[in-house]
């Protein structure tokens, strides 16, 4: 993963979504640590909204834009838009791509890395 922040091809922006909805996942559940156990009403509030429009919803159109780039068959399609459900199920979902090839550049790049270990 040598730089999240390059979004030059669908694959790459896929990664950077996937990772950013996890991490907005992780800032709702510490908000809801603070409204449920803490007692402050207010505090899923901003981060709820986050990740529902900045997180989720931008994962799902993404997932939904790169299946098309890269031509997933519909289970890699169904298994991406599902992984966007449970905590963390994003980067779960990345990292298999990446490792089962539907992941374009990103998998090629993990297939010669996986090569120049054995080689080492």
């Amino acid at each position: 993963m040598a730089n999240i922040f390059d979004v030059s091809t669908p694959a790459k922006r896929f990664r950077l979504v996937a990772w950013w909805e996890a991490v907005t996942w992780a800032a709702l559940l510490v908000a809801m640590f603070f409204k449920w156990v803490l007692g402050h009403e207010e505090a899923i509030r901003i981060p709820g909204m986050v990740h529902g429009t900045a997180g989720f919803l931008v994962f799902i159109v993404v997932a939904l834009l790169t299946a098309w780039s890269l031509k997933w068959d519909i289970k890699t399609t169904i298994l991406a838009l599902i992984s966007s459900v449970p905590p963390f199920g994003t980067v779960i979902f990345e990292r298999w791509a990446v490792r089962n090839g539907k992941l374009g550049e990103l998998s090629t790049e993990f297939e010669a890395s996986k090569g120049n270990a054995a080689l080492v």
